[in-house]
């Protein structure tokens, strides 16, 4: 059976407090699917944690600009236990990120050797680390 709108804001307010003023934008014939797909993908546990999650999202909010992202990753990042050096480290990963595919990109760097240079050196490191541990 679906959900009211009312009981879909009263679960709203159950875990937040309040009902986000974003969600009252949503139809009512999608409100139900968007709210139990924001819970499943914002909040349940899955194989990466959600502190990491967040850490990912806010360095693809920080790529795209969108501040509505960057505050809310931002802050449910912390939330999960996140730190200002951690966040930090996810700005600069998807700067230096950013960066280079743009060079990689503008310079028109072949794909084909960039795939072979990459799996050379994925097995040069793993021949290494298989040295290191005999």
């Amino acid at each position: 059976m679906a959900m009211t709108r009312d009981q879909v804001y009263a679960e709203m307010t159950q875990m937040f407090g309040l009902i986000p003023s974003f969600f009252k934008l949503v139809p009512d014939n999608s409100l139900e699917l968007e709210w139990k797909l924001f819970k499943t993908v914002q909040f349940d546990e899955g194989p990466i944690p959600n502190k990491y999650r967040e850490l990912i999202g806010l360095g693809i909010s920080a790529i795209t600009k969108c501040e509505y992202c960057i505050l809310y990753h931002t802050e449910v990042a912390r939330l999960n236990g996140a730190t200002d050096a951690e966040l930090e480290d996810a700005v600069h990963y998807a700067k230096s990120s950013a960066g280079w595919s743009t060079y990689l990109n503008g310079m028109q760097v072949d794909k084909q050797q960039f795939a072979d240079e990459l799996s050379q050196v994925a097995d040069y490191v793993r021949g290494q680390a298989a040295q290191a541990a005999d």
